[in-house]
């Protein structure tokens, strides 16, 4: 059995917010388990070529934006499911951070980042 707390997991800063990893390919489930912040006001061109991820939002709010357009309200209860390599937007409102628990598919191995350099879409 695993058992962890959040003072205790890793934090990483993956360029606009705080992941702490829950989970991590070491532990060997096969998932990672994230709690994230994403900052307010922050837009992320994200995608990940080489994992499934689902976030579940327990605090604030944003938009999820796929590359046609297409906007979907994140808020407290929304659950988002992306498929591999699925390029996305991943926005937070002005006014307060957005707080998903994301879980990936592979695991993460838990020092993964962000590049958010404006040179297209981030990845890992």
């Amino acid at each position: 059995m695993i058992v962890r707390h959040l003072k205790e997991v890793k934090s990483v800063e993956w360029g606009n917010g705080l992941s702490r990893r829950f989970l991590l390919a070491t532990d060997g489930m096969g998932y990672s388990l994230t709690d994230t912040i994403v900052r307010a006001g922050t837009s992320s061109p994200l995608k990940y070529p080489q994992h499934l991820e689902a976030c579940y939002c327990i605090e604030g709010r944003g938009e999820v934006i796929d590359v046609d357009g297409n906007a979907h309200t994140i808020e407290p209860g929304t659950m988002y499911a992306l498929d591999q390599d699925e390029a996305h937007y991943l926005c937070a409102s002005p006014d307060e951070d957005l707080r998903l628990v994301c879980v990936f598919s592979p695991a993460l191995t838990g020092d993964e980042t962000h590049k958010l350099d404006g040179t297209g879409f981030s990845q890992y």
